[in-house]
């Protein structure tokens, strides 16, 4: 699903100008974003949690070459979903 689809979705089911559903959705997003760089753990009820979590170094292999290559420390996006949420995917 992108995020055309999701708003004529919403458009469908609530009618709101387009227009506005796109600031909505995109403001939603933008505010997703912030709180995930700046390290917040970001809780949505009944649908799951979003956290950053830091990861090492690490040394790797290029699969080209075979030669090891060290893989720098960063952050990445994890995603919990709730019970919720667990219990519809079943």
């Amino acid at each position: 699903m992108t995020k055309a689809d999701l708003v004529n979705y919403i458009f469908e089911k609530i009618g709101l100008p387009k227009t506005e559903i796109q600031k909505i959705v995109d403001t939603l997003f933008e505010t997703l974003k912030e709180g995930l760089v700046e390290d917040e753990i970001v809780k949505i009820s009944g649908f799951g949690v979003f956290t950053v979590r830091k990861k090492g170094s690490r040394m790797g292999r290029n699969p080209k070459s075979m030669e090891p290559v060290e893989i720098k420390p960063r952050r990445v996006v994890t995603f919990k979903p709730s019970d919720k949420l667990k219990e519809k995917l079943k």
